[in-house]
Parts: C-alpha cells; sequence; structure tokens
C-alpha cells in the first residue's frame, strides 16, 4: 500500500498549473478562459469578413486588401505570415484545450452520476442549448474543418478549379454560389449560436461571476451575443447565394 507521505510528495512535484487543471474547477475556468478568446475571435473575424459587402480599391476587393494585411501583420519586425501564423497556433491551442476540457468534464460528471436524472423536471432545469452544449461543440469543430478546407485550403471536391490562392473575394462568392454550402454554413452558424448562448450564460459562473443581481444582465449578454454571431455570420453567404453580392 502506498504511504500518504508518498503520495503527497508526487503531488507536490506537480507544477501548480497543471494540478489545478486536474481539478474540475480549473477544467471549468480553462473552458471558460479559453471561451472568452474563441468569442473574440469569432467577433473579429466576423467584422473582417463582412469587407465583402465593401466597394472595391482601386479594382482590388477590400476584403483581399484586408486578408494581405493580416498576412503581412507586423512587417518589417517580423517575417510576412509569422504575426498571422502566432495567432494561429494560440488559437489551435485555445481550441484544443476548450475541447479537452469539455470532454474531461463530460467523464467526471458521467462517472460522478452514472444514471442522470430522471423525473419530470429533467427538461425543465435543462434548456436545449445546455442539453446540447457538447454535440454543438462537436458539429461545429467539424464545421471548422470544412470551412478551413473550403475557402483556405483550397480543398475543393465539388468544384476544386474555382478556388484561387490570394483571392478571397473570388472564392467567397464561387463557394457561396452553391446552395449547399450555403445551408450548411447558415445551419452551422446557428449551432454555434446555441453553443455560444450556453457558453456565454455559463462562463460568468464558471469564473465565479454568479449572483441573482446579474442573471438578467448574464441572459441579455448571452442573448445578445448568440443573434449577433449567427445572423452576422449568415447574412454573408445569404446574400452571396442570393445575388445581392457578386
Amino acid at each position: 500500500m502506498e504511504s500518504p507521505v508518498s503520495t503527497t510528495t508526487e503531488q507536490r512535484r506537480v507544477p501548480w498549473p497543471l494540478a489545478f487543471y486536474r481539478s474540475a474547477v480549473g477544467k471549468k475556468w480553462v473552458m471558460a478562459l479559453t471561451g472568452i478568446g474563441i468569442i473574440f475571435f469569432v467577433l473579429a473575424h466576423m467584422v473582417g469578413n463582412w469587407k465583402i459587402f465593401l466597394p472595391d480599391v482601386a479594382g482590388v476587393p477590400d476584403i483581399d486588401i484586408y486578408a494581405e494585411a493580416l498576412r503581412e501583420l507586423l512587417v518589417p519586425f517580423l517575417p510576412a505570415h509569422v504575426a498571422l501564423w502566432i495567432l494561429r497556433t494560440g488559437l489551435i491551442v485555445a481550441f484544443l484545450l476548450h475541447i479537452h476540457a469539455a470532454y474531461a468534464l463530460t467523464l467526471m460528471n458521467s462517472r460522478a452520476r452514472p444514471e442522470p436524472y430522471q423525473g419530470p423536471r429533467t427538461y425543465v432545469a435543462a434548456n436545449y442549448a445546455s442539453r446540447t452544449m457538447r454535440w454543438s461543440g462537436v458539429i461545429f469543430a467539424a464545421f471548422l474543418l470544412f470551412h478551413l478546407a473550403d475557402l483556405t485550403w483550397g480543398i475543393q471536391p465539388m468544384a476544386p478549379e474555382t478556388w484561387a490562392r490570394g483571392e478571397v473575394y473570388a472564392n467567397f462568392i464561387a463557394t457561396f454560389s452553391r446552395a449547399p454550402v450555403t445551408a450548411f454554413y447558415v445551419i452551422a452558424m446557428v449551432v454555434l449560436g446555441l453553443h455560444l448562448y450556453h457558453g456565454a450564460w455559463s462562463m460568468f459562473q464558471s469564473l465565479g461571476i454568479n449572483h441573482p443581481r446579474f442573471n438578467a444582465v448574464r441572459r441579455s449578454f448571452a442573448i445578445g451575443l448568440a443573434v449577433l454571431v449567427t445572423v452576422g455570420n449568415a447574412i454573408m453567404p445569404l446574400a452571396v447565394y442570393f445575388g445581392f453580392v457578386e
């Protein structure tokens, strides 16, 4: 049998951040903080893509100029593309931590309560967004991979000849001229909105900001964020498909 002294010594050897992350509270904090970072990215990405509605500058689509500016970020202090890849790496790490923390919490919850609560209050206590939180995250992760393949990597099995490196505007028009792709994007944005609604609502509780006095503000913020992201991202593919952007 292992002695308590050796167990305590082993625990002390673990760095504090790792020891904190092993706890349920630590995982909730990681989910909340990475969620905040992802929300800022989603908003910034959405606003940047709104440039699809702006007129050309000297014959060049404004969104193409914006994309090139991202690739040249912090030049000449850093080589081209380096700052952008630093941001991408940080975002990838945030996504992975967010997904791992959610998966680990799911396992911890299932072990603590093998059988879910049964009874008439089950569906009253948990709304649709919270009940489907993990599934919506998985679905959106799959959508994100498709989005990168479709517009960033140029992997388009349906029409590979329509993609051109660096021509964001042309790629945007080509991909959203296809009804199945446009429908898929809009559905994915609805799923993302549901995920963000519950995430924005619960992240304050995970960070210890939880008081009945602020619940109305928290709910309004969660609803507003979900609606803004859903509508703000869905209008772009719909505008292209219905010919408002050509």
